[in-house]
């Protein structure tokens, strides 16, 4: 009997709703205090995670849970790498 493999689940800082890991967005607080979007998920320091939608993308920035999360203000360059990587994941319709 083969058996299922565990999928994790992560939080979102905008929604709050756990989703599968690979589907959100990673940021990360290197140990230098760098903040960065973390394509691989792999890159050590503190993450938080945000879904690929322009809600959670905005509740995250209007309510400064971010910035709580990594205790540092987020820098504008950050938050428009995090934006690009919303675009690059979820197109716009037309």
């Amino acid at each position: 009997m083969a058996r299922s493999k565990r999928v994790p689940l992560r939080q979102c800082v905008g929604c709050r709703e756990m989703k599968p890991k690979r589907e959100l967005i990673r940021v990360v607080r290197t140990p230098d205090g760098e903040i960065l979007v973390d394509h691989t998920g792999k890159k050590s320091g503190r993450g938080a995670y945000i879904c690929p939608s322009a809600d959670c993308m905005a509740a995250a920035i209007k309510t400064r849970k971010l910035e709580r999360v990594f205790e540092q203000n987020i820098p504008a360059e950050v938050i428009d790498a995090i934006r690009e990587e919303l675009m690059r994941r979820c197109p716009p319709k037309t």
